[in-house]
């Protein structure tokens, strides 16, 4: 069997029905996720900084960025904000978009940015930025009504395939490009709440693995070419619920011995 379907199908075992559910599920994913979903875009930020801050609320004799930190810490309030959304099944929409955004950047706008600009978190940008070889991103005056008729197309899909519908909104949010900052942020974070309410399970774009989601996003860009950036998040799938499948199987995780 396929192992990307025997995943979907751990998941949905889970039978998860509250929020208290998705926290035993989701204790180390959810520290995981934060912290590859950071890096990607922040070198600062650390595992142990992150754990820290999922578990205790505060990091001890820290010297870096403050950014960092408040990065992390939005993760954290993010994951709490969506739980019970998750578990109810809210569907995706302009108002909880721009929420997760709020949430995810808050402290972290730059003095241009938030001054200069007159930008703020949980708005749409106002000026136009260009991301990408290919200067894609929606002209500021268009993202409303480019981001709205996405959610209702995404919405509206009745087809069986959770993850293709799931790639295509992320490929499509990011080309979109809506906010002057965060967009990668909170497009990994929205693509994991659309699977999540259809009973799919979410997954981790790995910070080792950042250039080839770089590239499937390009291609994407490139041609409107979705294959590779939805066989990428299948990959990811299985790699982020590789332990808890072999956990789930019986079979014991592969170690090295004294000497090797």
């Amino acid at each position: 069997m396929e192992q990307y379907i025997r995943v979907v199908g751990l998941w949905q075992s889970y039978n998860i029905t509250s929020a208290a559910d998705l926290d035993k599920y989701l204790d180390s994913f959810r520290i995981l996720f934060a912290f590859h979903s950071g890096k990607i875009e922040n070198e600062e930020i650390t595992y142990h900084d992150t754990r820290e801050i999922f578990e205790n609320g505060r990091v001890v004799n820290y010297t870096g960025s403050p950014r960092a930190l408040f990065e992390q810490q939005n993760q954290k309030l993010c994951y709490e904000l969506l739980k019970e959304k998750i578990v109810n099944r809210a569907p995706l929409g302009l108002g909880p978009v721009k929420e997760i955004h709020r949430v995810l950047t808050s402290g972290t706008y730059n003095e241009r940015r938030y001054i200069a600009n007159e930008e703020r978190p949980g708005e749409f940008k106002k000026h136009d930025y260009v991301t990408g070889i290919h200067e894609i991103g929606a002209a500021a005056e268009n993202v409303e009504d480019d981001l709205t008729e996405l959610i209702a197309e995404v919405n509206a899909y009745e087809g069986k395939d959770i993850l293709k519908a799931a790639a295509y909104f992320h490929a499509r949010f990011e080309f979109i490009h809506p906010f002057a900052d965060g967009n990668g942020r909170v497009g990994r974070t929205l693509m994991n709440y659309y699977l999540m309410t259809h009973n799919h399970p979410p997954l981790i774009v790995y910070d080792e693995d950042k250039q080839i989601y770089y590239d499937c996003l390009q291609k994407y860009d490139e041609s409107e070419e979705l294959h590779p950036l939805y066989e990428f998040f299948k990959y990811e799938t299985e790699k982020t619920w590789k332990k808890a499948l072999a956990l789930a199987d019986g079979t014991k995780p592969e170690r090295k011995g004294l000497g090797i």
